[in-house]
C-alpha cells in the first residue's frame, strides 16, 4: 500500500537579514546587510499510512508549520524530498491539490463581508465538484458541525468559534484524503474544541483521511492522535505510540489519595503535589508505586485511590527539556 506521507531528509534553511540596534547600525546596513541562515527543519525522516491520525508536537519555533508548509506545497524545501500521496508537493499539481487541505486557526479563506454559503458556491466552482455532491457534503457538514444558521450570515458577523467551524467547514468541501491542520482550535472555548475534535473523529472514520496535526492544546492530541512525532529545533526527537511518550520520558507517576482523615500527613509516601476537595496528589517514583500503594492501604484509612500517568504536558515538556539540552551539546 501506498505511503500517504513519506519524508526523506527534509530540510528548510531560510536566509534572513540582521543588523544590531541604533542608528549607525541602520545606516550600515543601507550599504551592507548582514545575513545569516537560520535552519528551520533539519534533514527530518518520517513516514504516515493511509488513513493514521499523527500529532505533530513542538514548542513554538520547533519546525512544525514549516514542516506543513512544505507538505502543502506552500514552500520549496531547501534538502531533501517530501512525497504526499506519491506526489511531490512544491510542484502545486491540480491533482495533487485537489486531494489535501490546509487548515490553520490563524488563516481565513472565506470572503469576509458574504455569507460562508456563497463562498462554499465558489469552493465548487473551483474544485468543479458535481451538484449532487457538494449538496450532499455541504447538508453532512452543517448536521455535523451545526451551521443551519450560520451559513446564512457574513462571516464577519460571527463569533471567533463560529467562524473557525465555517472555515473548516469550506476547507473539507472537496472531501481531500490528507489534512494538515495547524492549531485548529487555537482561541476557541472547551466546548467548541470538543465539537471541533469530534468533527474531525468523524470524518476520519467517514473518509479515511490521513490526518497531520499540530496543536498545543494537548487534549486535542490525546482526543484524536494514538501516535505522535516530537519536533524541536528543527529536529525530531520522538516517534511512536503516545502511550510510549509516556512510558519513555517519564520516572514518575502520581497516585490520587482521598483519605478520611482530612488533615492527613501524607508527605512520607511521595511528594505531595496537589491538594483538592479532600483528595491529594502524590508524585512517586514508578518503580516505588506498588510499594507506597501497599504501604497506603495498610496504614492509612482511605475513602478512594487510584494510580494515574503525568498529566501530557508534563511529560512534553520533560521532551522538550531534553531536546534543549542535546542542541546546547
Amino acid at each position: 500500500m501506498e505511503l500517504a506521507i513519506e519524508v526523506k531528509e527534509l530540510s528548510k534553511t531560510y536566509r534572513v537579514s540582521e543588523r544590531s540596534a541604533g542608528l549607525v547600525a541602520a545606516l550600515k546596513g543601507l550599504v551592507r546587510r548582514q545575513k545569516k541562515d537560520v535552519r528551520a527543519v533539519r534533514s527530518i525522516n518520517f513516514q504516515v499510512e493511509p488513513g493514521e491520525v499523527v500529532g505533530f508536537l513542538g514548542p513554538n519555533g520547533a519546525g512544525k508549520t514549516t514542516t506543513l508548509k512544505m507538505l502543502s506545497g506552500l514552500l520549496y524545501p531547501t534538502g531533501g524530498e517530501a512525497r504526499v500521496l506519491g506526489h511531490l508537493p512544491h510542484k502545486r499539481e491540480n491533482d495533487y491539490l485537489r486531494q489535501i487541505t490546509l487548515v490553520t486557526g490563524q488563516r481565513n479563506q472565506l470572503v469576509w463581508d458574504i455569507p460562508a454559503i456563497d463562498s462554499y458556491e465558489l469552493f465548487k466552482a473551483v474544485y468543479d465538484l458535481e451538484p449532487q455532491a457538494f449538496k450532499r457534503t455541504m447538508d453532512e457538514f452543517v448536521e455535523l458541525l451545526e451551521l443551519q444558521e450560520l451559513i446564512k450570515k457574513p462571516v464577519r458577523n460571527l463569533s471567533l468559534g463560529e467562524r473557525m467551524k465555517v472555515e473548516i467547514a469550506g476547507a473539507l468541501m472537496h472531501r481531500p484524503r490528507v489534512l494538515f491542520l495547524d492549531e485548529p482550535t487555537l482561541g476557541l472555548d472547551v466546548t467548541m474544541q470538543r465539537r471541533i475534535r469530534r468533527f474531525f473523529t468523524e470524518y476520519n472514520q467517514r473518509e479515511g483521511a490521513t490526518v497531520l496535526l499540530t496543536s498545543h492544546y494537548m487534549a486535542d492530541v490525546v482526543a484524536l492522535c494514538k501516535r505522535v512525532i516530537v519536533i524541536h529545533h528543527g529536529r525530531i526527537l520522538f516517534d511512536g505510540d503516545l502511550s510510549a511518550l509516556v512510558q519513555k520520558f517519564t520516572t514518575h507517576k502520581r497516585l490520587q489519595v482521598k483519605p478520611e482523615d482530612l488533615t492527613a500527613d501524607l508527605s512520607s509516601y511521595g511528594e505531595v503535589v496537589a491538594k483538592d476537595s479532600g483528595s491529594v496528589s502524590l508524585r512517586v517514583p514508578r518503580e516505588q508505586v506498588p510499594r507506597v500503594t501497599a504501604r497506603l492501604l495498610a496504614e492509612v484509612p482511605i475513602i478512594d485511590l487510584s494510580v494515574e500517568d503525568p498529566p501530557i504536558e508534563d511529560v512534553i515538556e520533560t521532551v522538550f527539556a531534553g531536546g534543549d539540552d542535546e542542541a546546547d551539546a
